[in-house]
């Protein structure tokens, strides 16, 4: 009798652990830059879930290869990113049509930020705009942490609440609360950076 396996999920349609590759299928299958991997027992499942997937690539467990699927990008798609300062912590993020470039939203600059904040308010941002809008594109990020955090509706970040960042924490707190009373049907895809190069949506200051 084969030994049962956990499928981990990093990026595709619904990341998460699953029982049974079948089931692993439906969330891999046809998606951009899909990213799984199976695992023996379950407890090696969950860590590796609650990790970011190059971490678990660096440890090459005894278990199958980390597998991942590239493939050209959507073009029909919004593409979103941030750029933030290094020194002052200065922030700011936009989103533009990925085909195009065309910019559709840019907000900022915000003091005492970081890039991942910046990444988490875009995705928000598109996610609220094309809600609005009756939009149904799938959202391009690069920022894998991000993408946990709009999957946790939470931001869990190092950066400290201060009286001259009140208003970029008033617009985290906004974006979590929208999270957390709407739903959506926007796919949210990770741009794959070594194989496309930079996201339409990059500031170009690198």
């Amino acid at each position: 009798m084969p030994k049962k396996k956990y499928y981990v999920v990093w990026e595709g349609y619904n990341p998460g652990i699953y029982e049974s590759w079948d089931e692993c299928r439906k969330q891999i299958d046809g998606y951009p830059g899909a990213v799984y991997k199976s695992y023996k027992d379950k407890a090696s499942a969950i860590e590796a879930f609650n990790s970011d997937f190059t971490d678990c690539i660096k440890k090459k467990p005894a278990d199958n290869k980390l597998k991942k699927m590239t493939s050209s990008p959507v073009l029909e798609s919004i593409s979103v990113d941030a750029a933030c300062n290094t020194k002052n912590k200065v922030m700011e993020y936009q989103g533009v049509e990925t085909k195009t470039g065309k910019i559709i939203f840019k907000q900022g600059p915000y003091e005492g930020g970081s890039n991942n904040i910046g990444e988490f308010l875009a995705i928000v941002h598109a996610l609220a705009h094309c809600k609005k809008n009756n939009i149904s594109l799938p959202i391009y990020t690069d920022s894998l942490t991000a993408m946990k955090w709009v999957k946790d509706k939470k931001v869990n970040t190092k950066v400290l609440e201060e009286e001259y960042n009140k208003e970029l924490f008033d617009l985290i707190r906004r974006a979590e609360s929208w999270l957390k009373n709407n739903q959506w049907n926007n796919k949210l895809l990770k741009w794959e950076t070594a194989q496309w190069g930079e996201i339409p949506a990059d500031f170009g200051r690198k």
